[in-house]
């Protein structure tokens, strides 16, 4: 079975003491690539460092992360542009708008998402889209541009039927996470009439961690349990949601 984790934050001080270790399991539980997203300048060594550690499994994308857009953003957006004219990436992301913690930037992070909105048009690059308390506002500022041709993930997906239904309509994918394996987090009934060819899976790794691994560090080989939880709620074998994953990732990033 060969599972592709669309999403996960390797390159992060979580990792650093056991790095081999984790890699090693994902890989002996069919985790063939694992793709991971920018935040924001900080980590951009790490996340390259790791990526030239493991060529053949860790790819990276380029971006800045909602919650990074503070009073920089600007500069921010700078590096991320220049490294976009340096190498080719994955994609751009993870981008999106995020107003769980804080609506200080909320003006910024709209500027900062649309004009990264643009490169990957302008780039023919696919976008990963982080979302959170900003679901329709998302939707809304991504709608005119997926008219236009851009594609892209919906990451870490855990919104309603109607925002399933809107994303897939625009020829976009849901990442489903470990969310799915919560008791009351309530994403087996928003896919219920979304087929898996609108879905990709993700971990999010260290974060969001599937049940039964729930509160401790999440890593990529956890994606069994993901993919696990997505053939019952889809009544579907298990090794048919990894293929149908798998080539819809492959898909997405080329």
């Amino acid at each position: 079975m060969t599972l592709i984790d669309t999403h996960a934050h390797m390159y992060l001080d979580n990792f650093k003491k056991d790095i081999a270790e984790v890699m090693d399991r994902a890989q002996k539980e069919g985790v063939q690539k694992i793709y991971l997203p920018g935040i924001d300048s900080s980590e951009i060594g790490h996340m390259m460092a790791l990526e030239q550690a493991y060529p053949d499994t860790c790819v990276s994308m380029m971006g800045l992360h909602p919650c990074y857009v503070k009073e920089n953003w600007q500069e921010e957006l700078g590096i991320v542009e220049a490294w976009l004219g340096k190498r080719q990436f994955a994609a751009i992301g993870e981008i999106g708008l995020d107003f769980y913690w804080d609506t200080t930037f909320a003006r910024e992070q709209h500027q900062a998402f649309q004009t990264q909105l643009q490169w990957a048009l302008d780039r023919d690059l696919p976008v990963v889209i982080h979302t959170r308390n900003a679901m329709q506002e998302a939707i809304d500022t991504v709608k005119p541009f997926a008219d236009k041709g851009l594609r892209g993930i919906f990451h870490c997906f855990s919104g309603h039927a109607q925002d399933a239904a809107a994303i897939s309509q625009m020829g976009f994918y849901l990442g489903i996470g470990g969310v799915i394996t919560y008791k009351n987090g309530g994403l087996p009934e928003a896919l219920s009439a979304i087929g898996l060819e609108h879905m990709v899976l993700e971990t999010d790794a260290p974060y969001l961690t599937p049940v039964p691994h729930r509160g401790k560090r999440n890593e990529s080989s956890y994606l069994t349990y993901i993919a696990a939880r997505l053939a019952e709620v889809k009544n579907t074998p298990l090794a048919e949601v990894a293929a149908i994953t798998t080539a819809n990732a492959q898909k997405i990033f080329g």
